[in-house]
């Protein structure tokens, strides 16, 4: 017999859809990643300009970059490049590292956290030391490390927010994983003569989708800020390509004669990262096996 009791139920997708519509919060959030993400698909239709291509008048007499007006939606950089093109295009890089990079740390993380919490002896020490060692180092410098070691691009940028991210993932897996093996139905499972792969395929790794998508969504937050953080410090995405956090690195020096250079493309960073921030909190309430039928 199974002790399938109400959070062992698996979530409907059509009950956790309209739990999801009746938050607002999650909503705007939905709302923001959307936009963001048909701007960063269309880009190359809806960007006026080309994100390289430096205008003749996109610069004032002096050299100084053009505030916001008519023809510049949202001003000229250094260069006398359109910063809305710009902004468009670094939507592209932020979201295919936010995406690529945390989709590898789940990976990871999941393999490794299901391996030890369901093997768990010695081979479960092993994984779990591993990941206390990673996580004993600094997240932004381990990265800062490896992508200096490595020639920075898009791809090796992902791959290491990806190697430094895994861990959190590995560590909640873990735990939770080493919970369900101790369950009523996966020993019902190992007595009926089971294998392995049964186990972990059709009974753990259901019970641990919810949490892993709630764990991605908020992941791509970090990853974002991770990846403009390391733009921004010279370690990340290499210019001609443009990102969002490099964009700010290369005029940060017209701080003060150019502010919207800034303040744009950061409030575009913190703006995606609160969205998938609020997407993934509402997600945890809405699929947390101990929230159904409260609401």
């Amino acid at each position: 017999m199974t002790d399938a009791t109400s959070a062992d139920l698996p979530v409907r997708p059509q009950g956790a859809l309209r739990r999801l519509m009746r938050r607002k919060l999650a909503l705007l959030g939905v709302a923001v990643i959307a936009i963001v993400t048909i701007g960063a698909i269309f880009a190359p239709w809806i960007a006026p300009y080309q994100p390289q291509e430096q205008m003749f008048d996109g610069l004032t007499l002096e050299g100084s970059p053009l505030g916001p007006n008519a023809k510049f939606w949202l001003g000229t950089d250094l260069l006398g490049r359109d910063l809305f093109s710009r902004i468009l295009y670094g939507a592209r890089t932020s979201l295919i590292i936010g995406v690529v990079a945390n989709g590898l740390a789940l990976i990871i993380g999941t393999l490794i956290g299901v391996t030890a919490g369901y093997f768990r002896g010695w081979i479960g020490a092993v994984l779990m030391r591993f990941t206390d060692l990673m996580m004993a180092f600094p997240a932004l410098l381990l990265a800062i490390c490896l992508a200096a070691i490595f020639t920075p691009s898009l791809w090796i940028v992902a791959m290491v927010i990806a190697l430094v991210n895994w861990v959190q993932t590995a560590r909640v897996v873990y735990t939770e994983t080493s919970a369900l093996a101790e369950r009523e139905f996966v020993a019902a499972e190992k007595t009926l003569g089971a294998g392995t792969a049964r186990i972990l395929f059709r009974h753990i790794l259901p019970h641990l989708v919810p949490m892993i998508i709630v764990w991605g969504t908020l992941g791509i937050s970090t990853t974002v800020l991770l990846e403009a953080t390391l733009s921004y410090l010279g370690v990340g995405v290499q210019p001609p390509t443009p990102s969002w956090g490099n964009i700010i690195f290369e005029n940060q020096t017209y701080f003060q004669a150019a502010p919207w250079l800034v303040f744009i493309p950061g409030a575009a960073i913190l703006l995606l990262a609160l969205a998938f921030n609020l997407v993934g909190d509402a997600l945890r309430d809405v699929l947390d096996p101990t929230q159904r039928g409260r609401e």
